[in-house]
Order: C-alpha cells, then structure tokens, then sequence
C-alpha cells in the first residue's frame, strides 16, 4: 500500500548549503534505496517534506526523522494513502524558494513566509503542487 507523509520542522541549528547538500545526498541515496519519493524544502530554519511510497518504508523513515537530532518540532501535517505517486521518479526533489515568488507563499498562508505549521494539509499539498507547476522544484539527473 502506498502512502504519503508530509511533515514540518524546525531545524537544530541553521544549515549551510554544503550541509543541505549533504542532507539531500543522504536522503536521495536511502530513498531510492527504500522506494521512498518525495520533496523537501528547507528555509529560513523550516523543514517541509513530502514523502511518498510503502507504508513501511514512510513509517520508518518519519521515526529516522522524528529521532534525528537535526530536527525539533516534528509536526506531522498529513499521511494518507495513495493510488499513485505524485512524484514517482523523484528519490527527492529539492525547492528553492529564493525562485518563488513570495504571492505564491500568500496565496496559501497568512504571511509570505514558509510557515507550514499555520498551514492545514490541503494548503500545504497545494503549495507543493504549485512548487512543481511554478518549475521551483529541482531534481538532480
């Protein structure tokens, strides 16, 4: 069975790019590994992630993420099944919101700031829709 799991957190401590980086190649390396999809966007101390794929996989990967040290205030904002993947050939997609207009961000919270714990779950879902449609969401290769 698939299913989705999108969280927010707010980072130890700020992260640098070469940090974000390293995060990134970890997580794209253990997701295609477990089957796992998804996108992750990190600004201004904020982690927002989607992640997508068996439910086994998703449980075990949020109780990494709830355990990781890099992490407080594991938020879990929604985790539904799913008939398909949104984004099935992603191991992880990364946004960069130096790219978004901040009317975007408006159009789905009270400010123009990520602040995806004043968010519900389907204001959320389609901020990501809109990361990907607005082409401000990388995946490498």
């Amino acid at each position: 069975m698939l299913v989705r799991l999108i969280y927010a957190s707010r980072a130890a401590a700020p992260m640098n790019a070469e940090e974000l980086a390293t995060l990134m190649k970890g997580a794209r390396s253990y997701n295609a590994h477990a089957g796992i999809t998804g996108v992750l966007v990190y600004s201004d101390g904020i982690f927002l992630q989607l992640i997508e794929g068996g439910r086994d996989a998703i449980n075990a990967l949020y109780k990494r993420i709830v355990c990781d040290e890099r992490h407080h205030h594991v938020t879990l904002l929604s985790y539904d099944e799913l008939a398909e993947r949104r984004f099935a050939g992603w191991a992880m997609g990364q946004a960069n919101l130096s790219r978004l207009n901040p009317g975007i961000l408006l159009k789905y919270s009270e400010r123009a700031q990520l602040d995806p714990f004043g968010m519900s779950a389907n204001a959320v879902l389609a901020l990501f829709d809109e990361l990907v449609a607005t082409a401000v969401i990388a995946c490498p290769g």
